[in-house]
């Protein structure tokens, strides 16, 4: 008996030596308060936190989560996706403008399609004057999608998606003009849906490729190509002035978050296409894929004249599915004209209620 009642010992002896072992790891292996270390999630290594930019948006609209129609409507699936590799192809200039009585108001932006059906990506801040085509809260309102060398009037668009949620925070932006912000959130689809002269639309439209992956810290200083339409001469000398594409390459000097610690925001250093009216415009890797959209100038003393921001591709893939459910590849995808329809049937009323609160004070 005490034969075994020693051996039951020496097992059970054995066993917390090893517990208390595995704890001793275990506890080594998670961080304990006062001695925290940040890994960052998009690479899996250890490092500090990205310098981070202000956020305001905490309630986020459920709207289009709620709508079974707007559901219904994204999960069908598209013609394929043709895409390219120059921007400049790709590139749209967004030009509207306003007309009244005494004055002649004129707003330029850039996008660049997406997909080869008509699907273009520019700013919400950009985007947010095609609202204003169902009113004359600002006068008579027309927007164009111009294209070419020197950019020309090609197309009529509606708008596909716009983030509610930018809408509420940055309602004050459409009566400004030289809007500012952090570009969170600051992106909006549009759909071709006719062309000017109502001749047929091209049979596929000259789309960029979207890199939606979180993006590493090792691309700090990589060289990227940005591209838009430049308005500097345009702003100078009046609307007749000619709209030129360019495209520089350029290296990203920084990288930034709206708190997360993903990569949300990263600046690039000057070059010409840094001025007003490339807003929308992309940004392209080594391989022809657009990681960015250019959304806010940059520090031109630290960065140099011409310095720009741009929010990362994967921080509107991330934030179009917490307002829509969907991925960005999704909410690119679908019978366009039918999904522009239900956007317009189910957000544009609750938008176009704030926009006329707003300009009515």
């Amino acid at each position: 008996m005490n034969f075994f009642f020693e051996i039951i010992v020496v097992i059970l002896g054995t066993y917390l030596a090893f517990t208390n072992y595995l704890a001793d790891k275990i506890t080594g292996w998670f961080p304990t308060e006062g001695n925290i270390v940040i890994v960052n999630e998009e690479t899996g290594n250890q490092s500090d936190l990205l310098p981070s930019l202000p956020t305001t948006f905490s309630n986020i609209p459920d709207i289009l989560i709620k709508s079974q129609e707007y559901q219904a409507a994204t999960v069908i699936d598209s013609e394929p996706n043709y895409t390219i590799n120059d921007p400049i192809l790709a590139l749209v200039n967004i030009y509207c403008t306003f007309t009244t009585n005494d004055t002649i108001r004129t707003t330029t932006g850039t996008g660049f399609f997406v997909h080869s059906d008509g699907v273009i990506l520019t700013n919400a801040h950009v985007a947010q004057y095609l609202l204003l085509e169902k009113t004359n809260l600002l006068g008579e309102a027309e927007c164009v999608v111009r294209t070419g060398n020197p950019a020309t009037a090609k197309y009529q668009a509606d708008l596909l998606y716009i983030p509610p949620a930018w809408m509420q925070k940055n309602i004050d932006s459409i009566k400004s003009l030289a809007p500012t912000g952090t570009g969170e959130r600051d992106y909006a689809l549009l759909y071709v849906s006719e062309s000017i002269n109502k001749e047929p639309l091209p049979a596929r439209f000259p789309a960029l490729a979207l890199n939606t992956k979180l993006m590493p810290r090792t691309m700090k200083n990589r060289e990227v190509q940005a591209a838009g339409y430049p308005a500097t001469d345009l702003l100078k000398n009046g609307a007749s002035s000619p709209l030129l594409p360019v495209s520089a390459t350029t290296t990203i000097s920084e990288l930034y978050t709206f708190g997360s610690n993903y990569a949300d925001v990263f600046s690039i250093r000057g070059t010409n296409v840094g001025a007003e009216g490339s807003s929308g415009g992309p940004v392209l890797n080594s391989s022809g894929e657009v990681v960015g959209v250019i959304v806010t100038r940059s520090n031109d003393k630290v960065d140099g004249k011409g310095s720009l921001r741009a929010i990362t591709a994967s921080h509107i893939d991330r934030t179009i599915k917490e307002e829509t459910g969907f991925s960005l590849d999704k909410n690119i995808s679908g019978d366009f004209a039918h999904r522009s329809e239900i956007f317009s049937r189910t957000v544009t009323p609750f938008l176009l209620g704030l926009l006329t609160l707003k300009l009515s004070n």
